[in-house]
């Protein structure tokens, strides 16, 4: 990366971090609040009576409002609070315009507690992910279209000439996230809390799953890229492994995800080359994904030793480690016989946990406690046992997690499938949910630990942010603009 007049450039730039901040500190605040649901809604399948018999407190209108604070309030707000902290450092330039900036902030807060009231009255378009009816679908757009503002107009009055990989992936999920929210949210309202979709029958639900899965690949997964090929090379003090390869992985990433929705439509009335162009184009996704993961991990070749002293490293890597883990399932998961035992089953409960808990939450975790110091002009947290603490909780919670929902899912499909001489079913579905109860049981400690690691977070991010607040938004690390690393 070519850089202009570095020094000169950083020591006359003062950043906007105040809307970073706000994000910084929604992102715990929301994960809090979505993984707390997210815990009691598997509880619920352990012991349904935790239902309350009230409508509002059953699975089915909580398991939406705990995807949607997950995904859209915590991974959102994570996503803000990144790309508009790198944004500006690698081009040196404040935000284009704080008042848009403020108004992406309270906006998207808008949108997720509108989200949190309606979710649970069953106000809801029964669409995954994209849930929420056509008012809050609007404000959606709003609010990402300002952001899209904020961020590419950041870019175009940058002072350096490069335009660093990191935003590269920021730009390409703000761009392509607007577009799968407009087209697959487009209906027909006829009250103010109902609509109907524009598309029917097999083409809403592959319009759906274009959207669903690119959610995945460019919101989860593009977004949370460009988080690590900032942070992973600012936090390990190295140059990016492989520059060239950062930019083979996006154009590859990019060009390839779009196709691979289908797959979560297979053995459906979806005409049959549509299943099996999603499942080819998964399996080629494997390449870019695992380009990407490489990259990052060997980003720290000569700095290995770094983790034994480094649990915000560790947060990092490991979330690269689960990346490639989960973009290796994903592919297999999407070839039609595999997808014939894995569909329906807890084995994609589990695959999914492993990209969102493994790779999103901690990749995101890492990221802030390598940022909140730098916001509020402390050296590094009020505690670093606290963050190693955090790590091993999230680690064990993560791997009780997915494990559980491996061995339930094979187990569900198997069952499913198991049939005697004469052609009659072995197992009833009600025996294979009652087979399924100790993997809940394990489910919901591993998702507890992994809950109770956010509020040790919360407390250490507290006990850092409240002894000092820096006046402006001028910091002395921000002298350094862009570590050498990316220079």
């Amino acid at each position: 990366m070519t850089v202009v007049n570095t020094a000169a450039n950083a020591e006359s730039v003062t950043y906007n971090y105040k809307v970073v901040r706000q994000f910084a500190i929604m992102t715990v605040v929301w994960g809090i609040v979505g993984m707390g649901v997210g815990v009691w809604i598997a509880a619920q399948l352990a012991w349904p009576a935790l239902n309350f018999d009230l409508p509002w407190t059953s699975f089915g209108r909580l398991r939406p409002l705990h995807t949607n604070a997950v995904i859209f309030a915590f991974g959102g707000s994570a996503l803000f609070a990144a790309s508009y902290y790198v944004v500006q450092r690698t081009c040196q330039a404040r935000l284009i315009s704080d008042t848009l900036a403020a108004f992406t902030f309270w906006g998207w807060q808008l949108v997720i507690v509108a989200a949190a009231i309606t979710l649970p009255m069953g106000l809801t378009s029964s669409k995954e992910y994209a849930e929420l009816e056509w008012p809050i679908d609007v404000l959606i757009a709003i609010v990402w279209v300002v952001y899209g503002i904020v961020f590419f107009g950041t870019i175009v009055k940058r002072r350096v000439e490069h335009i660093y990989v990191a935003n590269w992936f920021f730009g390409a999920f703000i761009v392509t996230v607007a577009v799968l929210h407009i087209v697959n949210s487009a209906a027909l309202p006829v009250s103010m809390t109902k609509s109907y979709s524009a598309y029917a029958g097999a083409v809403d639900a592959m319009v759906q799953w274009w959207y669903g899965h690119n959610a995945v690949g460019f919101f989860l997964t593009a977004g949370f890229l460009g988080m690590m090929y900032y942070f992973v090379p600012k936090q390990a003090e190295r140059p990016v492994y492989s520059y060239r390869l950062s930019i083979v992985h996006f154009w590859a990433l990019i060009s390839i995800y779009i196709w691979a929705g289908p797959h979560h439509l297979h053995y459906t009335a979806l005409p049959d080359w549509a299943q099996s162009l999603g499942m080819v184009m998964s399996l080629i996704l494997l390449a870019p994904s695992w380009g990407g993961m490489i990259n990052g991990i060997m980003t720290l070749s000569g700095a290995w030793d770094k983790l034994k002293d480094d649990p915000i490293l560790r947060f990092l890597v490991v979330s690269l480690s689960f990346y490639g883990m989960s973009t290796f399932e994903g592919p297999m998961m999407a070839i039609k016989t595999v997808n014939a035992l894995s569909h329906y089953t807890d084995w994609t409960i589990g695959h999914v946990h492993s990209g969102a808990l493994g790779w999103v939450a901690m990749i995101s975790i890492g990221s802030l406690y390598h940022l909140i110091p730098k916001l509020y002009g402390k050296e590094q947290m009020f505690s670093i046992p606290l963050i190693n603490l955090h790590f091993w909780m999230s680690t064990i919670g993560t791997v009780l997690y997915i494990a559980s929902m491996w061995v339930n899912g094979i187990m569900q499909g198997l069952m499913w499938r198991a049939y005697n001489q004469d052609g009659t079913l072995t197992y009833s579905f009600v025996e294979s949910v009652v087979a399924s109860h100790a993997g809940y049981v394990v489910r919901l400690l591993g998702g507890g630990i992994f809950f109770a690691g956010m509020l040790v977070m919360a407390y250490n991010v507290w006990m850092t942010t409240r002894r000092h607040i820096p006046e402006g938004d001028r910091t002395a690390e921000a002298i350094a603009a862009v570590q050498g690393g990316l220079s």
